[in-house]
């Protein structure tokens, strides 16, 4: 077997042959004219050839073309696929290959195991908002309608019942010790009209997700009506 076998009558190669692409969606024939460009000697002629390339690379979305951040993006994109071999003035920053190959830095998380998951973080950040407020009937009426969102979504993943001290618990032990139901003669919802608002939500969330997939035949009403009046 040759080494690079070619079709027959012709110099056709095939692409496993091939150096690969380093950015396949422009295609090899911009790769090759890249590549030629790199090796020209004269600067003046290569920084011609170089905004020739531009030109090819932008008609490819023309309608974003001229505008400037998207320039920035061929000309980073050219130097790229010269393997930063291209020596051309650019008119924006070149890219180094230390750049781009810079590995981002890890997303910080606000928990990272949270051991009240079915409360969610939010509710996290409601009550550390909650603790700052000054003292008063706002402040209270905040905790209370926390302590209830609490109690809900508990029961969304219990389904079945929840003591308002299980809750209490919760609360003084996400919020460290600065908020104490316990002190206070507060109660919360009735379990059970917490459990049909909760029905109600998911009732409504299943018939708006399933809504959209009912659509009416055309067809089939007309196929319809074309069959009554053949009756008639």
């Amino acid at each position: 077997m040759e080494d690079n076998p070619k079709q027959e009558g012709g110099s056709l190669e095939y692409n496993s042959y091939r150096e690969p692409l380093i950015i396949p969606e422009y295609g090899r024939h911009l790769q090759k004219l890249i590549d030629q460009v790199t090796v020209i000697k004269d600067r003046e002629e290569r920084n011609k050839a170089a905004k020739y390339v531009i030109s090819v690379m932008g008609s490819l979305n023309p309608h974003l073309r001229d505008v400037p951040d998207f320039q920035h993006k061929l000309w980073d994109q050219l130097f790229i696929m010269s393997d930063f071999r291209l020596d051309v003035d650019s008119p924006y920053p070149i890219p180094s290959r230390e750049v781009l190959h810079q590995r981002p830095e890890p997303l910080k998380y606000p928990q990272n195991f949270p051991k009240y998951r079915f409360y969610g973080n939010n509710i996290k950040y409601m009550i550390d908002v909650a603790i700052k407020w000054e003292e008063g009937e706002m402040k209270n009426a905040l905790i209370l309608v926390i302590a209830n969102h609490m109690k809900k979504c508990y029961l969304s993943w219990n389904k079945e019942t929840v003591e308002d001290e299980v809750i209490f618990n919760h609360l003084l032990e996400l919020s460290n010790g600065k908020i104490n139901l316990f002190k206070s003669n507060e109660e919360l919802s009735n379990t059970h009209n917490l459990m049909k608002v909760n029905k109600k939500m998911s009732n409504k969330s299943q018939f708006s997700s399933g809504k959209s997939s009912i659509t009416k035949n055309p067809h089939k009403k007309k196929g319809s009506n074309q069959k009554n009046n053949n009756r008639k």
